[in-house]
């Protein structure tokens, strides 16, 4: 089996990736990840990504301590986007949900809050 990650398309240095759980296959969060990210992932078991906002590399959970463990990472018919499926150690949602998509286009709040904000990145 060839290995893909050398034909990886990367959009102005970024390839998009779908974090799904593992187990449930519930979609956790979207984030952007550079060349070094993937190969950060890759090489430690732990999902790595770049923030656009911060311009800098991240590891997940590296503040809060709610981890992105790699149990397979997935990559389109295009090449052009990656899905990690990870085990994920408390919230993936910087807000305090469980996942990034906790409530409907129209406001309505879906997803129970686990924790607030200012408890995971002690504000």
């Amino acid at each position: 089996m060839p290995d893909l990650t050398a034909s990886l398309c990367y959009t102005d240095g970024l390839i998009p990736v779908i974090v799904q759980d593992a187990q449930t296959k519930q979609v956790l969060m979207f984030a952007y990840a550079n060349e070094e990210a993937v190969s950060l992932t890759l090489s430690t078991g732990y999902a790595h990504y770049f923030s656009r906002s911060r311009n800098k590399l991240w590891k997940k959970g590296e503040e809060s301590g709610h981890l992105q463990k790699i149990v397979n990472v997935f990559v389109d018919c295009d090449e052009d986007c990656l899905m990690y499926q990870v085990e994920q150690t408390g919230c993936a949602c910087h807000e305090g949900y469980y996942s990034c998509f906790f409530r409907t286009v129209d406001g309505r709040v879906v997803l129970p809050k686990l924790k607030e904000p200012a408890a995971i990145y002690h504000k």
